[in-house]
């Protein structure tokens, strides 16, 4: 269960990155609000999963998870790059963020 809140937790931390666009765009209570929850909810999910795992795992992981998480959806959503050395960078975050995993 831990491991899902982990990965709950980089999903919101994504979400949260998108509502920041959204709030630059659109200064009001609903904008603010998603981000105010996206944010809450990924780092309550965050402080349980490190009740389980080890901190420097899970936060490296939470962070490989929403750094990625905000390229991506900035390469989808936003039109940004999507050259293939960007790619490859965050397949290297992702999976330095596994070998944490892999050594502990």
């Amino acid at each position: 269960m831990a491991w899902l809140s982990l990965i709950a937790a980089g999903l919101f931390e994504t979400a949260g990155v998108l509502t920041i666009n959204r709030l630059n765009q659109q200064r009001n209570a609903q904008s603010l609000l998603l981000l105010l929850g996206a944010f809450g909810a990924s780092f309550i999910l965050l402080a349980y999963a490190m009740e389980f795992i080890p901190m420097s795992t899970a936060y490296a992981i939470w962070t490989g998870i929403g750094a990625s998480g905000g390229a991506l959806a900035g390469m989808f959503f936003y039109g940004e790059s999507r050259d293939w050395r960007r790619v490859l960078c965050i397949l290297v975050i992702l999976g330095a963020a596994v070998g944490l995993k892999l050594v502990e």
